[in-house]
């Protein structure tokens, strides 16, 4: 079926192809490394009072701007970087939520010491497995749930900032630790099909 015939949820335009591929190849994929995590929550913590589209177009950019989120360096950044950060045009130049990334990066690291990996710690409150839902409309999506409340908690405990449950539960649908794919959306099918494939 050609792209343009597919169902796909309401928030994904076939006129943006960005967003489209973003859709259809990542949103709601269980992600098992940690980069990618690390990625992703610094990504939803970074979109926070913005569009999901702007944070896309920047993606590059944060990806050159923090050394391909590597948690090691980003946690090593000193006064200087930040000045360098807050002049970078490429990204959303907020201090408090470039702070917060460097903040965040020493709590990852902590975490995966704490548990071997993030990935450990965080799909421990899934117990290793995607939860697959079946919404039939965008009013049936929530904006947060009780894993997200538990998550967020722990989180803010550990010290992370920008990691309110609605942040949070944004990054659960990211990195598949939920299927919010609508059930008229072909991408639900396959993910609920698909088999658990730790990298």
């Amino acid at each position: 079926m050609a792209p343009r015939q597919k169902r796909r949820c309401a928030w994904a335009p076939l006129a943006k192809p960005l967003y489209l591929a973003y859709h259809d190849e990542q949103w709601g994929v269980p992600v098992h490394d940690d980069r990618v995590l690390f990625e992703m929550l610094v990504l939803e913590g970074a979109q926070a009072g913005l569009s999901w589209e702007t944070i896309l177009n920047k993606r590059a950019a944060y990806r050159r701007a923090f050394d391909r989120f590597d948690p090691r360096k980003v946690a090593a950044y000193d006064a200087r970087k930040v000045r360098a950060l807050l002049a970078d045009a490429g990204i959303v130049r907020n201090r408090l939520k470039i702070e917060s990334t460097i903040g965040n990066a020493r709590a990852f690291l902590e975490v995966q010491r704490e548990f071997g990996s993030f990935d450990a710690y965080l799909w421990g409150f899934a117990r290793g497995r995607p939860l697959h839902n079946r919404r039939r409309s965008m009013k049936d999506v929530p904006d947060r749930t009780a894993m997200s409340d538990a998550i967020s908690k722990d989180l803010k405990r550990r010290g992370f900032r920008f990691v309110g449950s609605t942040i949070v539960y944004a990054f659960m649908q990211a990195v598949g630790m939920v299927n919010d794919h609508l059930v008229t959306c072909y991408r639900h099918a396959q993910l609920a099909g698909a088999k658990l494939r730790r990298k």
